[in-house]
């Protein structure tokens, strides 16, 4: 499932922005600047009546994007802050030294009744761990010191067995300098990697044209933020437009495929003047991708093994009309969405249509169901990822009996679902999951 993520731009118009404030802070004041006006005038007035107090408007900042509440996109698991460019944890750098202290004083008190001296070699292929190439050398050169130091209480040791000591030392700086190096390689692969998935899926925004919007999006491969499942809310000129789609497999594998359709999709919302015309459009889009991916496979010689790529999806369109109270919806074989009205839930009566990618999703076929709507009325979009789910006992979630219970969550709609669904799954679903909550303003 593959959410929608905005990129922020609030922050190219405040670097734009901070050099002109700079300059404009640098010159100094007119003399005598002129009145007021709703123009601007490059050089000052040629006779002015008078001083006046100079006025001068603050350069504005651009504010930050709104705060996303709706659950949004994140990892399945939270990987260890290493990972992310972030020092290691304080009980692995406390570790090395607690150990030399304990080992020096064992070694002390003991007065040679317990050899132990000779374990402070393993000190510093431990601190490789935890510190840098520098921090290595000093563990390795403090731990020579004492091995050559007779009041630690530990046997003299001999020339040859300080040299060995000596390399594991040195080998040891040789790790912790090969592990920093691969650690900044990992944190800055990671980093583009989660850039250009972000900038397939972005966030969706709290708020789309006239929609209120939150969304989830759990991808099943642990490590990716984007896989299978996808949505997507856009304003175009006929409207606000919502995509919720499955694509076929999940993880890594189906990015591809994910991002033809959310292409596609976008193009449609500001082409395309009916729903089934989208709808159409993402069906062509998946024939095309099978028609390449079989090309390929001829190219590569496995044409004929008689194996047909095939490529095809579900997904639910739905599209709030300017200055209407409706919803308009389109399903390509995706589940119905849940319509949540007061204390009820319901599934809006929709006909369902053949998935993406088969050639029958044409305007013909496709069917368009109007849905009127109240005050208060929310859409729950979702995945199969949701209600495939299994507990223990073999059990689907059960969505719609369940999120009533859910609604009034203080966490919010989706993440509340995403919460029961842990724990109903003791750990997670392992399918992409994605939920989309849809509604129009309250009437005034």
């Amino acid at each position: 499932m593959i959410p929608s993520f905005a990129p922020s731009t609030p922050a190219r118009s405040q670097f734009s922005r901070e050099p002109i404030s700079a300059l404009c802070s640098a010159v100094p004041p007119a003399p005598a600047p002129p009145p007021a006006s709703a123009s601007a005038s490059v050089t000052g007035p040629l006779s002015s009546p008078g001083p006046r107090r100079a006025s001068r408007r603050p350069v504005r900042r651009a504010r930050p994007p709104p705060s996303y509440q709706g659950g949004g996109v994140r990892r399945r698991r939270e990987e260890p802050g290493w990972l992310h460019g972030k020092p290691p944890p304080l009980w692995a750098r406390i570790a090395p030294v607690v150990a030399l202290v304990v080992l020096v004083l064992v070694q002390r008190l003991t007065q040679g009744e317990a050899e132990v001296g000779f374990f402070l070699a393993g000190l510093p292929p431990v601190a490789a761990f935890a510190y840098g190439a520098a921090g290595t050398a000093v563990f390795a050169g403090i731990v020579l010191a004492l091995l050559g130091m007779p009041w630690a209480g530990s046997a003299h040791p001999r020339g040859a067995d300080l040299a060995t000591v000596a390399a594991i030392g040195l080998l040891s700086v040789v790790i912790a300098w090969v592990r920093r190096r691969r650690d900044a390689q990992l944190v800055s692969v990671r980093t583009v990697a989660e850039a250009a998935q972000l900038a397939v899926l972005p966030p969706v925004p709290e708020r789309v044209g006239p929609v209120r919007c939150a969304g989830l999006y759990r991808a099943a491969q642990r490590g990716t933020l984007v896989g299978g499942d996808l949505y997507d809310v856009r304003v175009g000129p006929f409207g606000v437009r919502a995509l919720v789609g499955d694509v076929q497999g999940h993880g890594l594998a189906a990015v591809g495929t994910v991002a033809a359709l959310l292409g596609a999709f976008r193009e449609g919302v500001l082409d395309d003047p009916e729903l089934v015309g989208v709808a159409a459009r993402l069906d062509r889009r998946l024939l095309a991708d099978t028609a390449g991916a079989g090309d390929a496979a001829g190219t590569a010689g496995t044409a004929g093994s008689g194996e047909q790529p095939e490529l095809f999806a579900t997904a639910l369109l739905l599209e709030f009309p300017p200055g209407l109270d409706l919803v308009r919806i389109v399903s390509c074989g995706h589940p119905p969405a849940l319509l949540l009205r007061a204390s009820t839930v319901s599934e809006p009566a929709v006909e369902p249509g053949p998935p993406l990618g088969l050639g029958l999703a044409g305007p013909n076929l496709a069917v368009v169901t109007d849905v009127p709507l109240l005050p208060g009325d929310r859409l729950l979009a979702y995945t199969d990822g949701v209600t495939e789910a299994r507990d223990a006992a073999g059990a689907f979630y059960p969505l719609a009996g369940r999120v009533l219970a859910l609604e009034r969550d203080p966490a919010g709609l989706v993440e509340a679902v995403w919460q029961d669904l842990l724990e109903f799954t003791a750990g997670g679903p392992r399918d992409d999951v994605a939920l989309l909550v849809l509604s129009l303003p309250d009437a005034p």
